[in-house]
């Protein structure tokens, strides 16, 4: 039997069978790993540096996407709402260079990677990717002094930015088999304190805040035309995701009433270079993260905008987090 690790991963993450059991010696030195750098990082042994700004750090426990995005949006905001000049930073994965890079409106999501470009669209707050996220948060605080609080998008595990405030999201797969990469999801082990624990999606555990998540009821293509997804109930149309969890996006058109005719899923943070669209039929519709790279080679694809909505406790819980930080 020919293994696929690639596609066969994130299935066996969810239980603890003979292939997870397998990859256990491999999962007991990467933990062994993990704690090494854990204590040196708090002996002082490898440096851990403040910068001049409040620093949320949105991340998860687990490999692939947990919801951090959009809930760093929705983080971002808030903040903004609340009268603060607010930073992203991100590690812009996908993109084809390494500098340091400040997010202009004209970039491309392979110049920025295609989150960081989705964040500086739809929040308008500067945005800088960097290898490293503390690289990334210096920039920033160079370009605009004034900035208040830096939200970091992911970066959970990036222990050389000192963070003020740790924020941890989980999605419908929670923690997964519990167990340490690659025998299961977990990045780290769990439980791991954090300020904040947020479920993206359905809870998978007693402790944290909930949220809500709906597509908009509105799709834009690369031209500006707008249709309603109301529209398309009579209708089969096409789908296309490049992002770690493409069944969640179908399984919420399919919710809002669509008949899909085709649903394509592509690796997370796929530049699309190689995917040929359909030439005619049903509208294609794809998410906002791939918007951009997909307009390349099919601008008349709509795409659809996740509505993301953290708990009234949530804020309230943040706002106590951010007034606490900032006197100390």
């Amino acid at each position: 039997m020919r293994l696929d690790f690639k596609t066969q991963l994130p299935d066996i993450w969810l239980k603890k069978a003979w292939l997870s059991n397998l990859l256990c010696p491999v999962s007991w030195l990467f933990g062994a790993m993990v704690g090494l750098r854990r204590v040196l990082y708090k002996r002082g042994i490898l440096k851990s540096e403040k910068v001049n700004a409040l620093v949320i750090v949105v991340g998860n426990a687990v490999a692939g996407g947990g919801g951090k995005t959009p809930l760093t949006m929705a983080i971002v905001a808030h903040l903004k709402a609340s009268g603060f000049q607010v930073g992203v930073i991100s590690r812009g994965f996908g993109r084809t260079h390494r500098n340091v890079r400040e997010v202009q409106a004209h970039d491309g999501p392979l110049d920025v990677g295609d989150e960081p470009l989705m964040i500086h669209e739809r929040c308008q707050v500067p945005v800088v990717v960097a290898q490293l996220r503390l690289d990334a948060a210096k920039a920033l605080l160079k370009n605009h002094p004034d900035t208040d609080i830096v939200v970091c998008d992911d970066g959970l595990q990036h222990y050389a930015l000192k963070r003020d405030i740790e924020i941890c999201a989980l999605d419908a797969r929670g923690i997964g088999n519990g167990r340490l990469l690659p025998s299961g999801p977990l990045r780290e082990p769990w439980p791991r304190p954090v300020d904040l624990l947020i479920h993206t999606s359905t809870r998978s555990l007693t402790d944290g805040f909930s949220s809500q998540r709906q597509l908009s009821d509105q799709a834009i293509n690369a031209k500006g035309d707008v249709i309603s997804l109301q529209s398309l109930k009579k209708e089969a149309v096409n789908a296309v995701a490049a992002i770690a969890q493409p069944q969640a996006f179908f399984a919420m058109l399919k919710a809002s009433g669509l008949q899909l005719a085709g649903q394509y899923s592509l690796p997370d943070h796929d530049s699309f270079e190689g995917w040929t669209p359909p030439n005619s039929g049903p509208i294609l519709l794809c998410t906002e993260k791939d918007a951009r790279k997909l307009w390349t080679s099919c601008p008349q694809a709509f795409a659809v905008r996740l509505l993301f909505e953290p708990e009234p406790a949530f804020w309230m819980a943040l706002d106590k987090q951010v007034h606490a930080a900032l006197k100390s």
